[in-house]
């Protein structure tokens, strides 16, 4: 079959498709003119990150910064172990749907967009050589989900971004209570030493940056934890950047 031919099959295909399952908003699921987009109404709900914003963890500051990287209150008192940090959505509203959708009801066509998002979002960390890991999972809440959400996000990023991908970096040593209601202390609590290197990856994050990856960010503890595993990898730096920020409290 020539080249001209097989398109033509091809996009004959795809209109037979269009008609059958004509694509829709992944925010609530009305007609839209292009797969995996946003209808007119959800894309004004969802609130994207733009503008100044923390260089250490993502937030959206107020005004503008002429002066270099801009930090949040937040990193200003506490230090990030990490170089840089960034996220594509504040974790409210529709974007709050999206992400829990996509961790608890298999809504994977979330991970599209997403992905579009995250690496407009992650731009400035990008680096040369880089390498891309998600936050991982213990394997008993890997057995009852079935997927780990980061991981899915971490490596479609990567691929937009022509980055190298390794799944399994890093190791979740021991399970850990769900963190919702819990203060900043004790999230960091929990999760102190319950991230590790894999001990047969551990030689890919070394003399490299590493791009850590997760679906929300909230105290900022579990990306703390991880990276201080890429550091005992002896990862050159460590970069962290989530689809949703938690907004800082004023």
């Amino acid at each position: 079959m020539h080249e001209a031919d097989h398109k033509t099959k091809l996009s004959g295909v795809q209109t037979a498709l269009r008609l059958i399952y004509p694509p829709r908003c992944v925010g609530c699921g009305d007609f839209v003119e292009s797969d995996f987009g946003l209808c007119g109404p959800c894309w004004r709900d969802t609130p994207f990150i733009g503008g100044t914003v923390c260089d250490a963890c993502g937030a959206p500051l107020i005004g503008e910064n002429d002066v270099g990287a801009a930090h949040c209150d937040d990193c200003m008192v506490s230090t990030r172990p990490w170089a840089q940090g960034r996220a594509a959505l504040l974790y409210q509203g529709n974007a709050r749907r999206m992400v829990l959708q996509l961790k608890h009801a298999d809504r994977h066509d979330v991970l599209r967009p997403a992905h579009i998002w995250m690496a407009k979002a992650a731009q400035p960390l990008v680096r040369p050589n880089m390498l891309v890991a998600p936050i991982p999972l213990h394997w008993t809440r890997f057995v009852r989900r079935r997927y780990n959400q980061s991981a899915l996000l971490a490596q479609g990023l990567a691929k937009l971004l022509g980055l190298s991908y390794c799944p399994d970096l890093l190791l979740r040593t021991k399970p850990t209570k769900p963190l919702d209601g819990c203060g900043r202390e004790e999230r960091f609590d929990r999760l102190r030493n319950v991230i590790a290197p894999h001990p047969r990856q551990m030689s890919k994050a070394a003399g490299r940056p590493v791009l850590l990856v997760d679906d929300v960010m909230t105290s900022g503890a579990t990306f703390s934890a991880a990276t201080h595993a890429c550091i005992r990898s002896k990862a050159s730096d460590v970069y962290v950047i989530a689809l949703a920020r938690v907004a800082n409290r004023p």
